[in-house]
């Protein structure tokens, strides 16, 4: 185990730092802050002074080599609109992604796991096709077009549910979080199902193709055979065997998750990260650009070498592989 773990290290230290020298050149090689944060009258000695001051003027391998010894201290520069450590910026929106995400891979979970279950012990029936037809429905329809349909019924129609904002929120163990009040609540409802529902039809699909191959296995027959009920094969034997693919795509799928919470968090003025990146990148303010990559991509790896570590100890023949 030590050895995976420490093969596992080497491999995140290796795509942080290449993934940083790509985030870096591709950044810093689309155009000129400077022409946003001046005036169109700015002199050109004015210019010279503001890019001094941000280390515009210095070569591009210079800038590279300043800004990874800055990243190695978690110093990634002060924005250009905010005036602030582009981390700290950042950090003061991503608890909103966290809570968008998590709460939208629960309901994935809640959801989906059941119905999985449900429509793999009855295939070739009315409820199988029923849960597949929806979970299609769910892979097929664009995020975009899905979010407008909930505001438009839940919100115009219906005026059940508020359709922006994040709403009041709440302390909880000395976190703020939307959970703490009703008014935060009822905004998050909206946006979670929103970016839930490509997950639901995910590991609905996954577990029903699970159970449907598990279910003729031998050890299912002769878990029959000793007069176990079929709750019991289904819960503790099947589930056990079906986990391990659905753990590790789950894992994947909720750094996707906060990556990809960009349209969510745009369609429903979701104060997170996603709704600040495009409006970053629509500044060219490249240091809260660089470091929202980079703080994902860590993410990502880090949400990956928890997966493979669960994964190895749910299977330890992987370890031996890995």
């Amino acid at each position: 185990m030590t050895v995976f773990i420490f093969r596992r290290l080497i491999q995140a230290v290796i795509v942080l730092l290449a993934t940083s020298v790509i985030v870096f050149l591709g950044v810093f090689a689309i155009g000129d802050p400077l022409e946003i944060l001046l005036p169109g009258d700015a002199t050109a000695a004015e210019r010279a002074q503001v890019a001094a001051s941000l280390n515009l003027d210095a070569p591009l391998p210079m800038q590279y080599l300043t800004f990874l010894g800055s990243a190695l201290t978690g110093d990634f520069g002060n924005s250009f609109v905010f005036n602030r450590p582009a981390l700290s910026v950042i950090f003061e929106r991503l608890p909103a992604t966290l809570e968008l995400t998590t709460t939208a891979l629960v309901l994935s979970l809640v959801i989906g796991l059941p119905l999985g279950l449900w429509a793999g012990t009855k295939p070739q029936t009315l409820v199988d096709e029923s849960v597949m037809t929806g979970s299609i429905l769910g892979f097929s329809l664009p995020n975009f077009w899905q979010g407008m349909m909930l505001v438009m019924i839940f919100s115009v129609w219906l005026g059940w549910l508020p359709s922006t904002g994040r709403g009041e929120t709440g302390a909880i163990l000395g976190i703020r979080t939307s959970f703490a009040t009703w008014d935060g609540f009822t905004h998050l409802i909206l946006p979670a199902t929103n970016l839930a529902l490509a997950q639901i039809a995910l590991v609905i699909r996954m577990t029903r193709t699970g159970v449907q191959e598990t279910m003729p296995l031998d050890f299912v027959k002769f878990a029959r055979a000793r007069g176990l009920s079929e709750g019991r094969i289904l819960f503790v034997h099947v589930f056990k065997t079906i986990l391990i693919p659905i753990v590790t795509v789950i894992g994947v799928e909720f750094g996707s998750l906060i990556a990809f919470a960009v349209v969510t968090e745009t369609i429903f003025a979701w104060p997170g990260v996603g709704k600040l990146i495009i409006d970053s990148i629509n500044a060219l303010d490249r240091p809260v650009v660089v470091a929202y990559i980079l703080v994902i991509v860590a993410m990502f790896i880090a949400i990956n070498f928890l997966v493979d570590l669960l994964y190895s100890l749910l299977d330890p023949r992987i370890r031996g592989r890995a």
